[in-house]
């Protein structure tokens, strides 16, 4: 018996997808709900699973444009029918007997020789025919070792974005006998390389241009001394860490102050819909978050009733969402206001574009000590550039300005946040 496998609706607007990668290889056997292959849409990445255990046959290889309903693979239950056959019979008396010596081994033995067969899954990445072929191409092409990644894949298994995440970190050192480019030619200049752009890379390309061209943006920069945040987040970290289990980052902060500058300056927090303005009652916050395949938003629905935890856990669970290729459509529709954060790539000062049809996006930034005059002295800080953009045909110079100045007042000052003043 074989079962098909097929491309799943993931939304009423997704007609097509990209099959990006194929997790396991044409004839391999394959388990109930062990991850079978990505799927890339406009919007989101995401895993498909096995349905049942059996023998992979692969229909429509990687990198192709498919539809959705369409079959790519199929698993054949046959082969394990037949495996499992055997077991229901009794064993040969020569299997008995040397089912009875194993037994009767000393424990010492036994674990000699299970320490072969415990290889983690980082060692056993090693070898290459257990890598995806786009995998292998990609460490071959930049020289990587690749037993230095954690994959992240099925059974530890390493990914193409694995390799590309570990390459943007710098956390990996490539191999020694990778090759030095031969000496350039008169004719390398001449050659290039063309790919198609991703359907999340399209999408992302159109929503940025449709920002520029139909809205009046504009942006505004102040900057904000986070001492008393650096020293908050210091002192209680550790015990913050002990009761949520989850770290104290700078995020939870500026999505308090942003909740509640909102709350006073409500255009910000509103669209135009044709001629009319919607306004929101309730504060759903998009996290703009870079990955290998592109950025995507997640959204943190009701931001307002969330506490400090609950903000850093949400984001935690996108984070691990994105890097599982577990995000849905669902995760990132509805967000009323976004902030983006560059600091975490060193960028020292940014123009954000707008997240359409929202109004407002702020754009934090690294931190850095910088010489800043306080009570007519000259002190060293640690000083964070923070921009916000936003629809001028909406909002006005007055409140962006002063939006963005009530955000710096309360990351200053964070126990304004817990008095709400």
């Amino acid at each position: 018996m074989e079962i098909e496998i097929r491309i799943p609706n993931v939304g009423e607007s997704v007609q097509e997808a990209i099959l990006a990668q194929w997790y396991k290889q044409d004839g391999d056997s394959v388990k109930k709900d062990e991850p079978l292959f990505i799927i890339e849409t406009d919007k989101v990445s995401l895993e498909v699973n096995a349905e049942t255990d059996g023998i992979l046959k692969i229909l429509v290889p990687e990198g192709q444009t498919v539809a959705v309903g369409s079959v790519v693979g199929k698993i054949s239950t046959a082969a394990v029918s037949e495996e499992k056959a055997p077991d229901k019979e009794k064993p040969a008396p020569k299997e008995a007997e040397k089912s009875a010596e194993k037994k009767s081994e000393s424990p010492k033995t036994e674990e000699k020789k299970a320490v072969p067969d415990e290889i983690p899954a980082k060692d056993a990445a090693k070898d290459d025919k257990d890598l995806p072929p786009s995998v292998r191409r990609l460490a071959a092409e930049q020289g990587i070792d690749v037993s230095q990644i954690a994959g992240s894949g099925p059974d530890g298994r390493i990914t193409k974005g694995d390799v590309l995440l570990a390459m943007e970190s710098g956390s990996i050192v490539k191999t020694a006998e990778c090759p030095e480019p031969a000496p350039s030619s008169p004719d390398d200049k001449e050659q290039i390389v063309r790919k198609a752009m991703t359907p999340i890379r399209k999408r992302i390309a159109a929503r940025l241009l449709e920002a520029k061209q139909n809205t009046a943006m504009l942006t505004t920069f102040n900057d904000i001394d986070m001492s008393r945040a650096m020293d908050i987040r210091n002192e209680y970290k550790e015990v913050f860490k002990k009761k949520y289990d989850v770290n104290l980052g700078f995020m939870s902060f500026f999505v308090k102050a942003a909740v509640q500058a909102l709350k006073e300056f409500p255009e910000i927090n509103a669209f135009i819909e044709g001629s009319d303005i919607v306004y929101h009652n309730y504060w759903h916050i998009g996290i703009a978050v870079g990955s290998p395949r592109g950025l995507v938003v997640p959204v943190i629905r009701n931001a307002d009733q969330l506490s400090f935890a609950g903000i850093e856990q949400a984001i935690v669970d996108y984070v691990g969402k994105i890097k599982e290729n577990r995000l849905e459509l669902a995760d990132l529709e509805g967000a009323t206001f976004t902030i983006t954060n560059g600091g975490v790539f060193g960028s020292l000062l940014s123009t954000p574009i707008l997240n359409t049809p929202q109004s407002g996006i702020l754009g934090m930034h690294r931190i850095e000590k910088r010489p800043v005059v306080i009570n007519d002295e000259i002190v060293a800080r640690p000083m964070m550039y923070v921009a916000l953009s936003y629809d001028h045909r909406i909002v006005d110079g007055r409140e962006a300005v002063t939006f963005l100045r009530r955000i710096k007042e309360c990351v200053e000052n964070p126990e304004r946040l817990l008095m709400e003043v």
